[in-house]
């Protein structure tokens, strides 16, 4: 999707992702929406009301109505909420991992909700927009050893100044991919260590022992069973 297709979808994920937080009413919203996108590109306020009556008409989200302040006789401003059908509309924008995600313009919002985002779909993001960012490189590179001798000096400041922002982005980049990749490691291991501690421990037992305050009978000791065995064969009552 571009155009003016591609900006509707990204303010879309915007508006949702921010009343996922919390219900905001809209000058809190427009405020949110310009510190978000205002990093990405020029956010015009004209175009948030639209896309809040569409939403509104595709019941994704509702207007809270407002009470009446019965000391000043005025009603507070209306309050804008996700709805259940708002939810699932943000799971599936933010399941989109495709190419789209990869853009300068639409990295930013998807990457501003990643902690909504499973981990799968964070890693491919960042990983596409790795792969972007190095074929641009590549181009940049070419173009300016072919071009070096007929630029001034100037021009070819502002050429190696652009080339050093995209690879220090890409070192960002590497930075997250290998932190997500730990991460998504570590949680399949650290679940199969709990279940087999677990498995290990005879959970129903520990469980009837702890309620009792006793120690298990699988748990004792093997030198304190044997002990407990030769003092009942010593008592009076085994000799009878």
């Amino acid at each position: 999707m571009t155009g003016s297709g591609s900006r509707s979808a990204l303010l879309e994920l915007a508006v949702l992702g921010s009343l996922h937080e919390t219900p905001l009413h809209g000058y809190e919203l427009r405020k949110r929406l310009n510190t978000l996108l205002g990093m990405f590109r020029a956010f015009s306020y004209g175009s948030l009301y639209p896309c809040l009556r569409g939403l509104l008409g595709d019941g994704l989200i509702a207007e809270e109505e407002p009470q009446e302040d019965t000391v000043l006789g005025r009603r507070s401003k209306i309050v804008y909420k996700l709805t259940a059908e708002g939810k699932e509309r943000l799971h599936e924008l933010l399941t989109q991992a495709g190419p789209s995600a990869w853009e300068d313009e639409s990295f930013g919002i998807h990457f501003a909700f990643f902690r909504h985002a499973e981990a799968e779909v964070r890693l491919r993001i960042l990983e596409g927009r790795r792969s972007r960012l190095e074929e641009r490189l590549e181009r940049v590179r070419t173009a300016l050893a072919r071009t070096r001798e007929r630029l001034d000096r100037y021009t070819l400041e502002l050429q190696r100044h652009g080339l050093e922002s995209v690879e220090r982005e890409v070192r960002w980049l590497n930075e997250l991919i290998d932190s997500e990749r730990r991460s998504s490691t570590a949680l399949p291991a650290a679940a199969a260590e709990s279940t087999g501690s677990a498995t290990s421990a005879g959970p129903a037992e520990t469980d009837e022992a702890s309620e009792a305050g006793e120690t298990p009978p699988w748990a004792a000791a093997p030198g304190r069973a044997v002990q407990e065995r030769d003092q009942r064969a010593d008592s009076p009552e085994a000799d009878e």
